[in-house]
């Protein structure tokens, strides 16, 4: 569908930042340069920078990495490492907060080796810890963080192995902190320890009253599925009295979700979180520690409001009114200040990643122009929908449309019946499709438009086919509605004319992406340049540092992409500090239990059976055996 906008002469970058929002996502991370390219800029302390994607894209083909490609940005984890820690503690010293700060990164957002490995050194110097929830992630955590003053929190359901693990680390001199989430866990933690020779750490995961908002909201409140109630919580107490071990209690861990848009929601969830905390105190429980779980929210698409893929607050607020709920109700019931803990995943890790992929094809509805006049032997409905086309105005559009529908329908049963050819039919849908689309233009320009005409722009959108997999590279977006932001890394110096969805590379009509990001509402088409079949035109998808690697599925058998960490490097210029090579059709195979070697005897196999034939001659079974060893070895998508 084509959009209007100003004259080329008066477009400007300008204009694609406030279409796209990117100042409002980007957090200043990604802007668009006067070149009309998307950047990404970078600081390492002593070095800042600002690089083109598009750069980026040219140096990676040069070094023979194919799109689509996940970028990582080292640099911009670095950043949220200490923009979260140190925001935190402008917090702490302007409350005069008696406690300090732990962050600790929750590993299921996204457990990826180079993912964690960098956590744990950029957040060496805050002592920035792991959250594991379960055994693979422990072992994980285990393998990589060996700071004594960062604190490995260990949460999700346990068995003897998992405990085990954790107990040995904190005999080795880490502090790990296993939190009880259900009642029978807490037995078994004393009994190995008392067996293994060491004091545990023990915290307790309240399962709080407060309902939590957004996505999450079932994480939390009376029906969540983790976590102590309030009289589990005291019969807890009481073991670990009767044991001699309520000094083991050091720790109250809470959680509301994982984005909580609304700073009320978090407030009144500390809020209860403390009152806890306060009176395990008072129960003669060590305590020290105060684990308010995740929930720091990113605003997705940059409205700063309170819907679900938003947040309206920001970090500098979440932090002070934390610290400032702590206080007070401390302050109030005469307990000292607990070192506060946070697992802010999300917030740490989404801007850290963009997903980069190239349209194949695109398909428009009204694809090809209408003949100047209808054969004279043109079937009467022909000739009654033609007129509408032609007696059109904006006086009419609601009668026109209803019209044109009814008349394409009365087609399309005529040549249900037989009674009409395919060429016929082909010409009824092209005539109703342009009726469509200037009936569509012209409501653009109505104060009021009618319910019948609402949603054509987006029934008459473009569909651009994305060399990339939903399933695999968003799953949330499929899932679970979730939107990222997504636009042009290029071009945006010319005015975007389309309008399109997004079709993935899978045969699946879930593969799309069909809603997008917008100020006020959520967008069902994305605005984009004319797709010119000979010139590459790229897309990329921001934000997708968390969750969305580890959640990917194999649909059709597409797997990991190619994934490339940029850095600035000592002398300012860009440096491609790794690359993981995507999965291999014979990968993917392998993950779904064939065997690759197997797989290219049978078809070598097959390929002899056809000279023997006389189907094929020698030379060629070399070259279609060849040729399926090279489609083994390949990428898993689209390479040009």
């Amino acid at each position: 569908m084509e959009l209007t906008y100003k004259s080329l002469n008066g477009w400007s970058c300008e204009d694609a930042r406030e279409l796209y929002g990117i100042r409002n996502w980007g957090s200043g991370y990604f802007d668009i340069s006067e070149k009309g390219e998307v950047v990404v800029n970078l600081s390492n302390g002593e070095h800042s920078a600002s690089f083109s994607l598009m750069d980026i894209v040219s140096g990676l083909r040069a070094r023979g990495v194919s799109l689509p490609v996940l970028l990582r940005f080292g640099d911009i984890l670095d950043a949220r490492i200490k923009l979260l820690n140190e925001t935190f503690a402008k917090a702490i010293n302007e409350a005069y907060y008696q406690g300090a700060y732990r962050a600790v990164y929750p590993i299921k957002v996204n457990q990826q080796q180079q993912v964690v490995e960098e956590i744990t050194r950029f957040g060496r110097r805050y002592h920035h810890g792991l959250e594991a929830g379960s055994k693979a992630e422990l072992t994980a955590a285990l393998a990589y963080m060996h700071d004594p003053e960062a604190f490995i929190i260990c949460n999700g359901y346990k068995d003897e192995e998992f405990i085990d693990l954790a107990l040995y680390g904190l005999k080795m001199g880490l502090q790990t902190i296993i939190v009880v989430e259900m009642p029978s866990e807490l037995r078994l933690i004393l009994d190995r320890a008392a067996h293994i020779g060491v004091r545990p750490r023990i915290g307790i995961r309240a399962r709080l009253t407060a309902k939590g908002s957004g996505r999450w909201t079932e994480s939390s409140g009376d029906r969540s599925v983790f976590g102590l109630n309030t009289a589990q919580i005291i019969d807890a107490v009481d073991e670990l009295r009767q044991r001699n071990s309520l000094d083991c209690l050091q720790m109250l861990h809470c959680h509301l979700g994982s984005q909580i848009p609304s700073i009320r929601t978090i407030r009144s969830g500390v809020s209860e979180a403390v009152r806890i905390y306060a009176n395990l105190v008072r129960e003669g429980a060590k305590m020290g520690l105060l684990d308010v779980g995740g929930g720091l929210a990113v605003d997705y698409d940059g409205s700063h409001t309170n819907f679900a893929s938003s947040s309206n607050y920001s970090l500098e607020e979440y932090c002070a009114d934390i610290v400032e709920v702590v206080a007070s109700i401390c302050d109030e019931t005469g307990v000292s200040h607990p070192c506060l803990i946070t697992e802010s995943g999300r917030a740490t890790v989404a801007y850290y990643s963009v997903l980069l992929f190239n349209i194949l094809d695109a398909c428009r509805i009204e694809t090809h122009a209408l003949p100047e006049q209808l054969p004279k032997d043109a079937h009467e409905l022909l000739h009654n929908l033609w007129e509408i086309g032609q007696n059109l105005s904006a006086k009419n559009l609601q009668e026109s449309y209803n019209d044109a529908v009814y008349y394409r329908d009365e087609i399309r049963e005529l040549f249900t019946r037989g009674d009409i050819s395919l060429r016929e039919q082909a010409l009824g849908e092209q005539i109703f499709w342009h009726i469509a689309v200037r009936i569509a233009r012209e409501t653009r320009q109505l104060k009021y438009v009618p319910e019948e005409l609402r949603g054509l722009d987006n029934a008459l959108a473009d569909i651009y086919y994305g060399n990339f997999s939903v399933f695999q590279s968003l799953p949330d977006a499929w899932a679970i509605d979730q939107l990222f932001p997504v636009m042009p890394i290029h071009r945006l110096n010319e005015p975007p004319k389309r309008s399109a969805i997004l079709a993935d590379c899978t045969c699946d009509s879930d593969g799309k992406l069909d809603c997008f990001i917008d100020l006020h509402d959520v967008r069902h088409t994305l605005p984009v340049h004319e797709f010119r079949p000979n010139e590459e035109y790229i897309l990329g998808v921001f934000l997708v540092g968390a969750y969305q690697e580890t959640l990917g599925d194999l649909h059709n058998l597409f797997g990991d992409t190619n994934v490339v960490s940029i850095r600035v490097g000592p002398d300012a210029q860009m440096g491609y500090t790794a690359e993981i090579h995507g999965d291999s059709v014979a990968d993917v195979l392998s993950y779904v239990e064939y065997d690759p070697k197997s797989m290219a005897e049978r078809f070598r196999m097959l390929a002899e059976t056809a000279v023997q034939s006389g189907r094929i001659t020698a030379e060629e079974r070399r070259i279609v055996t060849e040729a399926y060893h090279a489609s083994l070895r390949g990428y898993t998508y689209f390479e040009s």
